[in-house]
């Protein structure tokens, strides 16, 4: 059983990838452009508003790379810092907790994304195709460079 599991380990990393990808680039989508929604229910953030659309911006663009696979783990980085400071700045002065100050989501998205600095991007991801493709360019180019004795 845990051979079974560990064997599907890879693609269960990059499903859960993939929706915290897709979760946090709709939360950026939703202030940006006011979808699913629109921003605090309805509505867009305005432009160079500091911080919310610089979060959303983050949100947008971090979420859709996390979930595409592509610089997973630099975009993870600065998306989790982002909910960290979410939270810290806009959600812990209220109350300690984050049932009582409303930063469930901040949090969750924060250890999400912080998670997959340090996983990486599982099976399913951009990332993963240029690993393989640089490894086999290595591989041909040790075969071909002579070896002195």
């Amino acid at each position: 059983m845990t051979g079974r599991l560990n064997s599907a380990q890879p693609y269960a990393l990059g499903l859960f990838r993939i929706v915290v990808g897709l979760l946090f680039a709709c939360h950026g989508a939703a202030s940006l452009f006011g979808v699913l929604g629109g921003a605090m229910g309805g509505g867009t953030i305005d432009a160079g508003t500091w911080p919310g659309w610089y979060a959303a911006v983050i949100q947008l663009v971090g979420g859709g790379l996390v979930a595409i696979g592509l610089g997973t783990r630099a975009a993870a980085f600065i998306s989790s810092g982002s909910m960290a400071y979410a939270y810290f700045k806009v959600h812990q002065p209220e109350a300690l907790w984050p049932m009582e100050n409303g930063g469930e989501a901040s949090a969750m998205f924060c250890w999400a994304l912080l998670l997959l600095v340090f996983t990486g991007s599982g099976a399913l991801g951009i990332d993963r195709l240029f690993a393989a493709r640089g490894e086999r360019k290595d591989d041909t180019a040790s075969e071909r460079t002579p070896v002195a004795a």
